[in-house]
């Protein structure tokens, strides 16, 4: 790979890397049976520098931002690389937003250019707020012809044939910003320098290294903190291919693995759960002796892999579960959200490590991760190469809040001062989360101390952000919070949302109401709704401009009631 300690940015690293590499394949996308497109490292930049001269011929100077809403594809990496490679600053937005969310971020980030999919831009010129928008030049993606792009431009038409200029940027300079949570209430941009993710690729790859043949089956999303990292910067600065498959069906995902033979492939929880569940139900149809030279063939690699993992060993013992991964899988990575030990216990028994880990954006990607040195399915690793981790207050049991200092901390959030100030202090960034060092290095996390909630499938919930659908709601006020911030809980898994409810003087809480209150939870997505109501019968305490002391109002809750006093929905 390349030396990343000799380079002062992102642009930089991945300009060698073309060079470096020009043969190498870099990018494979597929839908279902059909591969759409290959392309080298050559082929990747002959696409990505007509781009970036566009850009620069239609006024783009360094330091513009440009955001991209995608799905995963070959053009989301080369409109980025196209950005950096002019010295601007990426923003990545969440094509699984809404319009309004989209044009709200948009604004916020101040975007000067915006690549975007056709369907997405659909959207987001139907949406109400689309007469806001100030981007002064879009994108549009696989637009079909005559479709109105108000004001967009064709990525087809949109390039230039003259060698754009490299605009070199310095390692305290902006590479991007990256909304970590829902935007409905308070955005948090995370400013991310071109420092914090030259030395997350670093220490990532100290532990799991990337090199030309090795392939990557990117399924997360690329906006995703952990698949921008390992499905584009750290495949990329080592020759490696990345494959991008246009559907995530179940079929074809496991077809991929053997068509491509995937090396490494990064998860959220839900989906390693779902892909456990679909392995024992075939272990489960498999004739009874079969069944049992199984069950003695995993029982026998567990103990010769009880001290390390040995792949190699593995694939000999369970031939035919490996070659269902198509019998070059090394390692799945896992992170985002809370994962169940059992399952990771499962997969290793397997032979198939995975590497969980623990980060935040505003950590870059990540803050600690299983180097398998030995296997604990019960912690989050260790702090990864270059990164402190220490526990504030903590109690009696070694359980405090999870601080963590690094060059992979972010510089700060944008536009936000005090939100910056509250996180990090004194250079070590405050998680929120509540953990455990134990004396080996390994981290445990036990729960939350911030009022939110991270799904399986990894995102992050601000209930804040989901108030606003309970507005017409006919009582005297409300407040929705995280259960476990109301009612500490030193356990991660079962997490959920309450709205607590101040009704009107001598109002009752009707069968109306209660209905009313399930109809207004049901237009929320499944993951953002509340799974139950707390009544309480004071006012709640608030500020002189009138907003909710919410930290006030959770402490009195949770001293006065007890957490059955949750009614669920």
């Amino acid at each position: 790979m390349l030396d990343l300690s000799q380079y002062s940015s992102l642009g930089a690293a991945l300009r060698d890397a073309l060079e470096r590499w020009p043969n190498e394949t870099c990018l494979i996308e597929a839908d279902r049976e059909r591969e759409k497109s290959r392309l080298t490292y050559a082929q990747f930049k002959a696409e990505a520098l007509p781009l970036a001269r566009a850009l620069q011929d239609g006024g783009y100077l360094h330091n513009d931002r440009a955001a991209i809403i995608m799905t995963n594809q070959s053009k989301w990496l080369i409109s980025a690389y196209a950005v950096m490679h002019c010295g601007g600053v990426l923003v990545p937005l969440d094509y699984k937003l809404t319009a309004a969310e989209h044009l709200q971020l948009l604004a916020h980030c101040a975007a000067q250019v915006l690549f975007v999919e056709y369907y997405l831009w659909r959207q987001i010129m139907q949406d109400a707020g689309f007469k806001s928008l100030r981007v002064a030049t879009v994108v549009v993606t696989e637009a079909p012809p005559n479709a109105e792009l108000a004001g967009g431009l064709r990525w087809e038409e949109f390039r230039r044939d003259a060698d754009p200029l490299f605009v070199p940027r310095q390692r305290q300079d902006v590479a991007c910003i990256v909304y970590s949570s829902g935007t409905a209430g308070r955005p948090k941009g995370c400013v991310l320098t071109h420092e914090n993710y030259l030395e997350q690729c670093i220490s990532l790859t100290a532990w799991y290294p990337f090199w030309p043949g090795v392939t990557y089956l990117s399924i997360l999303p690329t906006n995703h903190a952990i698949d921008f990292m390992v499905g584009f910067i750290g495949p990329f600065v080592c020759g490696a291919c990345v494959v991008h498959l246009r559907t995530l069906r179940p079929e074809y995902v496991r077809e991929a693995f053997t068509r491509y033979n995937i090396t490494y492939v990064s998860l959220v929880p839900m989906v390693l759960k779902n892909l456990e569940r679909g392995l024992k139900v075939k272990f489960a149809e498999l004739p009874a002796a079969k069944r049992f030279v199984l069950n003695r063939m995993i029982e026998w690699n567990k103990w010769r892999t009880r001290k390390a993992a040995n792949v190699e060993l593995s694939r000999k013992l369970l031939p035919q579960v490996h070659s269902a991964f198509g019998g070059e899988l090394r390692t799945i990575i896992v992170g985002g959200a809370f994962t169940d030990p059992a399952t990771l216990q499962f997969f290793y028994d397997l032979g198939i490590p995975v590497a969980n880990g623990y980060g935040l954006t505003e950590a870059c990607t990540a803050i600690t991760v299983n180097d398998l040195k030995p296997f604990r399915a019960d912690t989050v690793g260790k702090p990864l190469p270059g990164v402190e981790v220490k526990i504030l207050d903590a109690g009696s049991d070694g359980i405090g809040e999870v601080a963590c200092r690094g060059k992979n901390v972010m510089s700060h959030y944008l536009d936000d001062p005090g939100l910056t100030a509250q996180t990090i202090v004194d250079g070590w960034l405050h998680t929120g989360d509540l953990g455990r060092l134990e004396t080996s290095g390994h981290l445990q996390l036990f729960g939350r101390k911030k009022n939110m909630i991270v799904t399986e499938g990894g995102k992050n919930i601000y209930p804040e952000d989901v108030e606003m659908v309970f507005d017409k709601l006919p009582v005297k006020e409300y407040c929705v919070f995280a259960a476990n911030y109301i009612w500490p809980a030193k356990a991660l898994g079962k997490e959920m949302l309450t709205i607590v409810l101040r009704l009107e003087n001598n109002q009752e809480f009707t069968l109306a109401l209660r209905e009313e209150l399930i109809a207004y939870n049901r237009k929320l997505p499944d993951f953002k709704r509340a799974g139950g109501y707390v009544l309480w019968e004071k006012d709640f305490p608030r500020t002189a401009s009138l907003k909710i002391k919410r930290e006030i109002l959770a402490a009195e809750i949770g001293t006065a009631l007890e957490r059955t006093a949750i009614i669920p929905l």
